[in-house]
């Protein structure tokens, strides 16, 4: 069983930063001080749980009027391919609904295209590197 839950809670927000670091920092080799920034105070974030254990997060924070930003979405290397990545876009995507957004940007690691094409997402940028890691911005649109 597995649950998103947006974080409201100081441990809950720990839970997705312990999980970004398990991910981004030992896994990808992201350092410390680029992956946990000043944005991660006004974004909204959310965890996945699985027995009250946290695998997966993701936050979204307004880029620009209208625009939802999402970044940081990752699970845990053993949770991957149980679809939780599409569970924790969809909570993220309902949340930029609910918020009034028009359109979700995001800047995914080159080798994630093919799922973020899957759940509708474009490519709208040539390839560029951030952290080291090739990326490419995508956007979607959620209200039309």
């Amino acid at each position: 069983m597995f649950d998103v839950k947006i974080v409201t809670t100081s441990r809950e927000k720990e839970d997705a930063f312990s999980v970004r670091r398990k991910v981004f920092v030992e896994e990808q080799g992201v350092p410390l001080s680029l992956e946990l920034d000043e944005l991660d105070e006004t974004a909204d974030h959310f965890v996945v749980y699985t027995e009250n254990m946290p695998i997966g997060a993701g936050r979204i924070r307004e880029s620009d009027s209208g625009i939802g930003k999402v970044e940081r979405v990752c699970i845990l290397p053993e949770y991957r391919g149980k679809r939780l990545g599409k569970l924790i876009m969809q909570a993220l995507e309902d949340h930029a609904t609910y918020k009034g957004f028009e359109k979700i940007v995001l800047n995914a690691q080159s080798y994630a295209i093919p799922f973020y094409e899957k759940i509708g997402y474009v490519i709208t940028s040539p390839e560029f590197m951030d952290a080291d890691i090739p990326h490419r911005t995508m956007e979607k649109t959620i209200t039309e």
